[in-house]
């Protein structure tokens, strides 16, 4: 999301060496969705993939569609969301032609709509998979009772959520346990949570916890603000959104850091503020 319009503005170069780059260090999944950079950021990374000189075979694309944004590029009246089976597939399709790109290894449903039809939606999938154009299917930001109604009709594999330290709902609301049951994978958007966007009264008591666990884990904060998250046994994957290369390393680090059972509460308690109850 951050890598166009909506964020650094990449050259076809600039975007081609962090591709590179990033799987060189493993990171080989990377997350689009139709409406990143006001419906141009697919087609910019589809040149640099290409650029890249990365063979398909290695990486895993995931978008995501159903919001209809009023831009430029789209001078709709109202921002909504449509996931009729004709939408569905040529939001697919564009997709693909921006990535340039035969096949997505995984589409999600961006946000839920009250207005949803579990046939349309199952019609447009089973179209896509049986052409090869997408191999899994999954949403984000949905409910458990929302995944519960598609799955009627549909085989759902993700689910992408705001997950983290400060937005730690997901943990208790029934979410992340209904993924496990459901043998439906989690990912993560927003890992660090608003850490690092605002000063609050959460940050303040954070800080000096995370000073010491720095020093005890030889580790940053954004990387203990991650393992925090990797730590849950739902398997997490982090959906990370800088673009620096430092950064990016750091966080794949993250994954060897062994937080501890007390540690991972004190983290907890830090950011509510009073003991679990």
């Amino acid at each position: 999301m951050t890598w166009g319009e909506w964020g650094r503005k990449f050259s076809t170069k600039e975007a081609a060496k962090l591709i590179q780059d990033c799987v060189a260090l493993g990171l080989r999944s990377f997350d689009h969705a139709d409406i990143y950079g006001g419906y141009s950021t697919e087609a910019e990374f589809g040149k640099a993939f290409q650029a890249s000189g990365i063979a398909r075979e290695e990486v895993i694309h995931i978008s995501k569609c159903g919001i209809q944004m009023p831009c430029d590029a789209r001078p709709l009246k109202v921002k909504h969301y449509d996931y009729s089976k004709e939408h569905i597939i040529a939001s697919a399709e564009n997709s693909l032609s921006h990535l340039q790109t035969d096949y997505l290894d995984v589409l999600l449903l961006h946000r839920p709509s009250p207005l949803m039809q579990v046939e349309e939606i199952a019609a447009a999938f089973s179209l896509l998979q049986s052409s090869g154009k997408v191999k899994s299917f999954g949403v984000s930001n949905f409910t458990p009772s929302q995944i519960q109604y598609l799955q009627k009709e549909v085989d759902l594999e993700w689910n992408q959520i705001e997950c983290s330290l400060s937005h730690n709902q997901p943990l208790f609301d029934g979410s992340l346990d209904f993924h496990l049951s459901e043998n439906i994978g989690s990912m993560a958007w927003s890992p660090l949570g608003d850490y690092f966007k605002e000063d609050s009264p959460a940050k303040a008591r954070l800080q000096p916890l995370f000073q010491e666990l720095c020093e005890v884990y030889k580790a940053s904060e954004d990387q203990l603000l991650l393992a925090w998250l990797l730590r849950h046994p739902a398997h997490i994957h982090p959906v990370l959104g800088t673009t620096r290369l430092e950064r990016l390393s750091a966080s794949v680090a993250a994954k060897k850091i062994d937080l501890s059972l007390t540690d991972w509460f004190r983290l907890l308690e830090a950011q509510w503020g009073h003991e679990v109850p």
